[in-house]
């Protein structure tokens, strides 16, 4: 770590010697309107062109979108650099407000050109680009804003670091990447340029760059303590929304309004769903359910790997191992039982003359091309491959068809949900001098063995094929274009431009697709790459969608961008058994679900890579409970993890899946109001405690929803866990004790391996289903039990929705219960329009002493009473 430090701070103190003296741009043509600003900004002096060459003429667009979103876009004049399409990231609509209503206000320096952005009320800078010249050349855009001392740094994921970023010498690097083990410091699967800065008393906001293309983005100050962040990009324009809040929590509801509401999930993918890579036949899957059965553990979920694939094939089964029939069989049993099945299915097409994927792909032209028009061409599971080209036109309706073929209810496989991996893109290639037909033959094996081995240097690709003929030299056209558009400037060095991005893979197309390849719309992987998975997973989306067009369709990915919330789940990729990436995952998953805007998260839970231990398994197993998404998943080289092969993991498997099943109505709960208001399903202390700085760097910590405060025992075969309770009351959420906080930390001894301290927050009401279930479906037949926890004040508030669970549009056929308690009167209030059978059987209300009222009380209706002390 320490080396790293040292080569960031040369690497740092390098770019500033080299960019010193680049002149910066002058600001003219200034035009104000009501709600609108724009100018021309020109070259101030001598191009520089230290990393490209220098655009001499930029263009200033300043929008108050709403009262609390302001937009500002700086881009070339020309209209050639490159801009996310619409079609992938849709632009929020601009309700047009007058400055004089904005909760943020735009200032503008028009010699040397920079910009600030101060809060209305108080007049607070939030972003300065004083003191640093803007550099915007054709491969390398940099600008740079002041941060207050030592700041609350949130977000610019995905990584494995600290949920508060560190602000010394500290670099996120963006570009998507397989990243097995999840490296620390590194880039990994998915990018997202936002942040969120928060002050305390003075509130929180948010700083989103709209911006796919690969960037180093520096944290760091100066010897006197002034702070800063610099943006480093090798290509694009700074699109740039800032979110007023002022609370942590309205700038994440503000960003989801940007990059799109997170996609409602269906209640049944809150149940807990078991995978692994190595379940070599049709038999050893259906033994694993039959084993959580016998063990008596709930599974909801059973999930095939790339195992199932004929060759490692998509849309294909091993005739051998899991022919179509037997597999149409464990699916049909699987329903019949109410539980669910989901397959993989990776980007890369095997490029085999008789995979009618391939062919039909062809015909409809559904594939990226090289520069003279050819298939380009790589390596992933099943061998030499090509590379879907989401972004051609007639792409979605050959992935629709695959899907709607090999998944139809009545001849294929009747899933319940796709799962997209390896699409980053990760290509086996290991760089640009990679012949794929040679790599594919060198990393060949024989078709799936029964634990083939999986690496990251020698990958099996099994099933390489010998008759396979190139097109012939007529049916070649390139998809090069002109210049303009937005598409992206000619002339780029596309492979090692002269600003390198300190990709961990090393150069921009090692591990990937080429960055020289072009899309459909001329545009480039250079610019496009971090937007792949993004583009695989809307496809996806939309062909599930086709296929079962009533149903919420759920998709889990592994590469993410900003958007990707409102179209599939993430998991946090390829990690490791370790005590340490057990620790991870809690800033990982406050990081997505509270400020990157995908609520639906979790890890492999008790690691993918290595060998799981019992006692971290348990650990594992009762944390990943209150994740929202909650999934046992190890490597083919991983011996078996399931929760059953342990007695001590199986037990606090029971109660933790015990615990969740009771809360899952909680949580749904909470994933209505993410999709419907972008409020977070999982809070940082400091979102429910904003004004608390002991709050602000907790990562070991967090809220499932608003009410449930989780802290995990986080080190290495402890049995005992110090957590930070907040100045409130609390309620101990197995026993129902009221614990009072005192703003300071508490230990708590003997916390044994099937334990995980929980506290209800006082001043919530939480709904909690009367006793557990085997299924979500038969969970959702239990009657209610309403739990009380008065705050401070001897109130409190809570809620509850109800709808069928899985329709896509439910319409009026959806209840949202309010839930009151005043010190003496309960009250459930607000609509009431999906009718059920299932009662509150009783109310129980924690204090001093605790008291219950007995019910029933119908959910169709409103219902109150009054407890006499």
């Amino acid at each position: 770590m320490r080396s790293l430090v040292v080569l960031l701070a040369s690497a740092i103190g390098a770019l500033a010697a080299s960019i010193e003296d680049c002149p910066g741009y002058t600001a003219s043509n200034v035009v104000e309107g009501s709600g609108t600003l724009m100018a021309d900004l020109s070259l101030a002096g001598d191009a520089c062109d230290v990393y490209g060459t220098d655009l001499p003429n930029l263009k200033l667009l300043v929008e108050y979108q709403t009262e609390t979103r302001l937009h500002v876009k700086i881009y070339d004049a020309g209209l050639d650099v490159y801009q996310v399409q619409e079609q992938i990231l849709p632009r929020p609509s601009s309700q047009n407000v007058s400055s004089s209503d904005a909760a943020l206000q735009f200032s503008l320096v028009e010699n040397p050109f920079s910009f600030s952005i101060s809060r209305s009320n108080s007049g607070e800078v939030l972003f300065n680009t004083t003191g640093s010249q803007l550099v915007f050349e054709s491969q390398y855009v940099y600008l740079r804003t002041q941060l207050p001392k030592n700041p609350n740094i949130y977000g610019l994921g995905e990584h494995s670091d600290s949920f508060r970023l560190p602000t010394s010498n500290y670099q996120r690097v963006l570009w998507n990447a397989e990243s097995p083990f999840i490296p620390r410091d590194s880039n990994l699967y998915g990018s997202h340029p936002v942040y969120l800065d928060h002050r305390g008393e003075a509130g929180s906001h948010g700083v989103f760059l709209l911006n796919s293309n690969g960037m180093n983005i520096n944290l760091n100050h100066t010897d006197s303590g002034d702070q800063s962040l610099e943006y480093n990009t090798i290509g694009g324009v700074l699109d740039f929304y800032f979110l007023a809040g002022p609370s942590p929590s309205d700038v994440s509801r503000q960003y989801a309004e940007v990059v799109g509401l997170p996609a409602m999930m269906s209640y049944w993918t809150f149940g807990f769903h078991q995978c692994k890579y190595g379940y070599w036949d049709v038999n050893y899957a259906a033994e694993v359910v039959s084993n959580y059965s016998a063990a008596n553990i709930p599974l909801e979920t059973l999930w095939g790997d790339i195992d199932y694939m004929d060759l490692r094939q998509d849309f294909t089964t091993d005739p051998e191992r899991f022919p179509l029939h037997k597999m149409r069989e464990l699916v049909e049993t699987l329903h019949q039982r109410a539980q669910h099945y989901i397959m993989m299915l990776d980007p890369g097409i095997h490029r085999l003359a008789n995979y009618s994927t391939f062919t039909r792909g062809e015909e409809k032209s559904a594939f990226l091309k090289a520069d003279d028009g050819s298939d380009y061409r790589g390596v992933q599971w099943a061998g030499e491959v090509v590379w879907p080209d989401w972004i051609a036109s007639n792409t979605q309706d050959w992935w629709t068809d695959e899907i709607s073929l090999f998944f139809d209810p009545e001849t294929g496989i009747d899933i319940d949900g796709a799962w997209n991996d390896m699409n980053e893109a990760s290509n086996f290639c290991p760089n640009i001098d990679c012949d794929p037909a040679q790599q594919a033959k060198d990393g060949n094996n024989p078709p799936q063995p029964a634990n083939p081995p999986r690496n990251n240097t020698g990958r099996p690709i099994p099933g390489f094929p010998d008759d396979f003929q190139p097109q012939s030299s007529a049916e070649l056209s390139s998809r090069q274009t002109d210049s303009g558009q937005m598409k992206g400037l000619p002339g780029r060095d596309l492979f090692t431009p002269k600003y390198r991005i300190n990709n961990h893979r090393g150069e921009l197309s090692d591990a990937t697709l080429y960055t020289n390849i072009t899309n459909s719309d001329g545009t480039s992987q250079y610019d496009t790459h971090n937007l792949y998975g993004l583009t695989m997973i809307t496809a996806t989306r939309a062909s599930l969608l086709a296929r079962r067009p009533d149903r919420r369709p759920f998709v889990l990915t592994r590469s993410t961008f900003a958007g990707a919330g409102a179209r599939a789940a993430h998991w946090f990729g390829d990690n490791n058994s370790t005590w340490s990436d057990y620790r991870v995952s809690i800033p990982q998953l406050l990081g997505f679900a509270s400020v990157h805007q995908v609520p639906m998260v979790g890890s492999d839970v008790c690691g993918f890579n290595g060998v799981a231990d019992e006692k971290m398994c348990a650990r594992w197993a009762l944390l990943g409970a209150f994740m929202p998404f909650y999934r046992n998943h190890a490597g083919d080289t991983a011996p078996p993890q399931e929760f059953y092969q342990w007695d001590l993991v199986a037990t606090a498997a029971r109660k933790a899946i015990d615990a969740r099943y009771r809360l899952l109505d909680y949580v749904y709960t909470a994933m209505y109001r993410a999709a419907t208001t972008g409020a977070p399903i999982v809070n940082p202390q400091f979102f429910l405690y904003p004004t608390d700085a002991n709050t602000f760097g907790i990562d070991t910590q967090f809220f499932y929803g608003d009410a449930l405060l989780v802290s995990p025992v986080v080190d290495d075969y402890a049995e005992a866990v110090t957590y930070y309770l907040p100045n409130d009351i609390f309620y101990d959420f197995w026993t129902l004790e009221q614990v009072r906080g005192k703003g300071g930390n508490v230990t708590a001894s003997n916390v044994t391996w099937t334990d995980i301290p929980v506290h209800i927050r006082g001043g919530t009401i939480l709904p909690l289903r009367a006793e557990s279930a085997n299924t979500t479906t038969l969970l959702r037949q239990k009657d209610f039990q309403v739990i009380v926890a008065p705050g401070v004040d001897g109130k409190a508030t809570g809620s509850l929705y109800l709808d069928d669970g899985d329709s896509l549009d439910v319409g009026d056929e959806k209840s949202d219960i309010s839930f009151s308690w005043d010190g003496t009167t309960f009250k459930a209030d607000g609509t009431f329009e999906y009718a059920t059978d299932v009662m509150v059987e009783k109310v129980v209300i924690l204090g001093d002493e605790q008291t219950s009222r007995e019910g029933p009380w119908s959910l169709n209706e409103p219902f109150e009473f009054a407890l006499n002390k």
